[in-house]
């Protein structure tokens, strides 16, 4: 398993830590010395989290607050508390995520749940958060994207998929999304000069509650669908699902633009690796038009004094 480096004195945020690889994220990371800020849509769940990774490292720096991606509104006042009571940043872990819910839901602002929840909300956070990242000396930006990428077309004529909605695909447009915004702010943080590291990663099949949650929203009785018809594929625990995201955001070989995944079984488990984007992800003029599109579905733009 990979062995994260010392991140003595270093602040961190890591977005969907009450559980899953948020939550290994959010361990490994303050067991190796983080100030941890976990940022959680249930300030309860939250809390129980830090607990459980409190009784393993006694002495952790952690800190719970409360973030609802799909909810503009939570993200600005967020991102206003990070700027009020820090004066840097290191790491910007945009993790949370959701996943296929049965039915097109919508968020706060009337978004399309799965592109509001896994794109809009983080390329906010992420823009809102930039005067901490670019105050810090090599700052970081690790997006969690997804092996369904690669299945995934941004709709541009339907993207929040008015007219058709697959639960799955619109899955995978949202993290391809993701992946598209992880290459395109490299690109950005290159022109401008900045010193920040963009770069993104995916758990491969990991067994975290992502795959029923979403599955179930909407629902009096959780049910798995369709996901029980994948089970029998290779998948692999938390822990070594959560070391991609860990090597994206915390090793010093990783640079702007790269992509860690799982390296066997077709990205599915294994140690670690450097993976090539699918295709769709490393078109830049469809970066750039998706980064376009964000700012006006979100209200936030770059600064153009930064």
């Amino acid at each position: 398993m990979y062995n994260v480096p010392s991140q003595t004195g270093k602040t961190v945020v890591v977005t969907g830590s009450n559980s899953g690889t948020g939550k290994e994220a959010a361990r490994k990371l303050a067991g190796a010395g983080a100030h941890v800020i976990m940022a959680v849509r249930s300030l309860e769940k939250g809390e129980r989290a830090r607990d459980e990774i409190l009784a393993a490292i006694p002495g952790a720096q952690i800190d719970v607050r409360r973030l609802d991606l799909a909810d503009l509104t939570s993200v600005k006042e967020f991102a206003d508390s990070m700027l009020a009571h820090h004066q840097e940043l290191n790491l910007l872990v945009n993790n949370a995520g959701v996943m296929a819910p049965p039915k097109r839901f919508l968020s706060a602002d009337g978004v399309e749940l799965q592109l509001a929840t896994n794109f809009l909300g983080p390329f906010a956070l992420t823009l809102r958060l930039l005067p901490l990242l670019l105050a810090t000396p090599a700052s970081r930006v690790t997006t969690m994207s997804s092996n369904a990428a690669a299945m995934g077309t941004i709709r541009f004529n339907d993207i929040q998929h008015t007219r058709r909605y697959v639960p799955y695909l619109t899955y995978a447009q949202s993290k391809l999304a993701d992946l598209l915004f992880a290459q395109q702010l490299a690109v950005v943080a290159g022109q401008r000069r900045w010193d920040l590291v963009s770069n993104a990663a995916h758990p491969g099949f990991t067994r975290t509650n992502l795959l029923l949650a979403g599955t179930s929203l909407g629902k009096k009785q959780p049910r798995p669908s369709w996901m029980t018809r994948i089970m029998f594929l290779p998948s692999q625990g938390v822990e070594p699902g959560t070391e991609p995201l860990l090597v994206a955001s915390t090793s010093p070989d990783a640079l702007a633009g790269s992509y860690y995944g799982p390296s066997r079984l077709f990205g599915m488990v294994g140690p670690a690796a450097l993976v090539r984007p699918p295709r769709s992800a490393r078109n830049l003029t469809t970066a750039k038009r998706l980064w376009d599109v964000a700012e006006q579905l979100s209200g936030v733009a770059l600064p153009a004094s930064l």
